[in-house]
């Protein structure tokens, strides 16, 4: 997993305005909290061209993030992140601090893999992916780079759910905490268009 760092520089004016001029000069208003009850809220910023950059890697919103801030170092997640809607420019970030006993929850992507060997692959027929991340819960120690979904045994016509995906020890899928009802597809195969499915 890539090491992604973050020098952040603390920020004692706030408001919109104060916001409004930080991203006028090139930096984007941020805030980090969590972690340790003993640690309050702190405002930073960091530079938009940066960040900009790191945002490419899609891996950027799955790991856990290095962030260097007054010569101390913190481990933290992205909880929220606002785009400008037309520039290619980051609005707000809120960072969580990240502990050694406490889960956190983030969003991970899903890997589709050994589908050709499977029943339906053979038959060449081709799957939809209905959704390609999913949000887990786990200790930072824990977190996945991403999850692996094995199509091996799939079937022509067959849906993949969540809770079809193999996790983990010790990780935990979100939306499955929350009730059976919410295991929704996540994948599906099909003929390809002229054949016949079988059955």
């Amino acid at each position: 997993m890539t090491d992604f760092v973050l020098n952040a520089q603390p920020r004692e004016d706030e408001g919109k305005g104060a916001s409004r001029r930080l991203r006028h000069s090139g930096f984007v208003p941020a805030v980090v909290y969590g972690g340790d009850k003993r640690k309050k809220p702190v405002s930073i910023s960091l530079e938009n061209r940066v960040l900009v950059k790191q945002l490419e890697d899609p891996s950027f919103f799955s790991s856990i993030l290095t962030m260097e801030l007054e010569g101390k170092e913190e481990k933290v997640i992205i909880k929220d992140l606002q785009r400008h809607p037309a520039r290619n420019s980051v609005l707000h970030i809120d960072f969580q601090r990240v502990t050694k006993s406490t889960p956190i929850e983030i969003v991970v992507p899903l890997n589709f893999i050994n589908f050709n060997k499977s029943p339906a692959g053979k038959a060449n027929a081709k799957y939809a992916v209905q959704q390609n991340t999913t949000k887990v819960r786990c200790l930072a120690d824990k977190l996945p780079e991403a999850l692996e979904v094995d199509l091996a045994e799939i079937e022509m016509g067959q849906v993949i759910h969540l809770s079809d995906i193999t996790l983990p020890a010790g990780v935990e899928i979100v939306q499955l905490r929350r009730g059976a009802d919410r295991d929704q597809g996540i994948a599906q195969t099909y003929a390809p268009r002229g054949a016949k499915a079988e059955g």
